[in-house]
């Protein structure tokens, strides 16, 4: 129940489209999954950042559910974008070296049975939460908020 009230806030907080749950906000996407990801991609490009690596981990694990013994199809289409903020990432470990654990930092796009959503992890209290903000327009920009 704790956990249900603080998801709440923070959704009530980032927006009435945002859903926040176990450390991950998602945003709907009135879309295809394909318009997603160019969403995302020009979003975290107009920027002037570097993807580093785009995971499609939905592929993978739909190639292989049955080499490890299921039948479920968790996504119809999954991707990860990686990616770096060089003026970010210099504040956030000149403030703690260890906050190199949190990098690259990643946003997904998913569709689920016709539902894509682009979403992101949450990061720990304090320095961080200027990475997670950056994160959240992000999001927002390629879900057209």
């Amino acid at each position: 129940m704790k956990q249900l009230k603080l998801a709440c806030v923070v959704a009530l907080g980032l927006g009435s489209a945002a859903m926040a749950q176990d450390g991950v906000t998602t945003y709907p996407f009135d879309g295809a999954f394909d318009d997603a990801t160019f969403s995302v991609e020009s979003a975290i490009v107009g920027r002037g950042l570097v993807i580093d690596y785009v995971s499609h981990t939905g592929e993978m694990l739909n190639r292989t559910g049955a080499d490890v013994g299921s039948d479920k199809k968790i996504f119809e289409a999954a991707d990860v974008f990686l990616f770096c903020s060089a003026v970010l990432s210099r504040k956030m470990m000149e403030a703690d070296p260890m906050n190199i654990a949190h990098c690259p930092y990643g946003l997904f796009v998913a569709d689920q049975a016709g539902k894509v959503v682009v979403g992101y992890r949450h990061y720990p209290d304090g320095t961080m939460q200027e990475v997670q903000a950056l994160l959240d327009e992000i999001a927002r920009e390629a879900v057209g908020e």
